[in-house]
């Protein structure tokens, strides 16, 4: 799913770039000059995680179950922008975020090839920190990179489920993009990839009403989560 995100990113980029060849009169000349910058974002989003499997076996039944992310779905992402200009190629962003998403989880029991499914929705608000580091502005185009941290809780964890995920996690962050200058306002495609710190899986589940279901958190040493981003700028 990354790898090929990065190619169609890259792809759309690279045409940016070629189009850019030309000297061009430049839209917004002094925009870039502020010492801040704000607007807002909205995106795509998908959600991911990666369970550890350790082969645990039911003493009770015999079974052995596998788990792990089959499927993705795009989610919604939205939220604001507060850039401090800190010199003329790197800028210190606050990002205020909301990701509306879900993740589809399916356990397979080795022996039977039965399958078990469960839908873990989630709604993160984050927090990124992250450093820009752009390259010098050619006409109307100004590619970058971005990297940083995320601090993230969701706010819509729901218990008594086969798995269980904890409500905090901190994500870091790299992606790229492009300031694109248009003559009334600065369009930023940005492509970003999160990867989770923390094993964001609940191992002791108090929660739960049926105690059979705890052999699907028994089969999983961790689970730390990642998400990749799609999300347009408008300042």
């Amino acid at each position: 799913m990354m790898k090929r995100a990065l190619f169609i990113f890259l792809c759309c980029l690279t045409a940016c770039c070629v189009q850019a060849q030309e000297l061009r009169i430049q839209n917004r000349p002094y925009l870039d000059r502020r010492f801040l910058h704000y607007g807002f974002f909205i995106g795509l989003n998908m959600m991911d995680m990666e369970p550890a499997n350790n082969g645990f076996i039911d003493p009770e039944t015999g079974e052995q179950w596998y788990t792990e992310v089959d499927s993705y779905q795009p989610g919604f992402t939205v939220g604001v922008l507060g850039e401090l200009r800190l010199s003329q190629t790197l800028g210190l962003r606050l990002q205020p975020t909301i990701h509306f998403g879900q993740k589809h989880v399916v356990f397979h029991e080795q022996t039977t090839g039965r399958d078990t499914t469960q839908n873990l929705k989630s709604t993160y608000f984050a927090l990124p920190l992250n450093l820009k580091i752009a390259a010098p502005r050619y006409n109307n185009f100004r590619p970058y990179v971005v990297l940083g941290a995320s601090p993230t809780i969701d706010l819509t964890t729901r218990k008594h489920g086969a798995l269980l995920t904890e409500r905090f996690d901190c994500y870091l962050e790299i992606g790229m993009g492009c300031d694109i200058y248009l003559p009334y306002f600065k369009l930023i495609p940005e492509l970003k990839f999160s990867f989770g710190l923390r094993d964001i899986l609940v191992h002791k589940r108090n929660d739960l009403l049926d105690a059979s279901l705890m052999k699907y958190t028994q089969s999983i040493d961790r689970a730390p989560g990642k998400m990749i981003s799609l999300v347009f700028y408008f300042e």
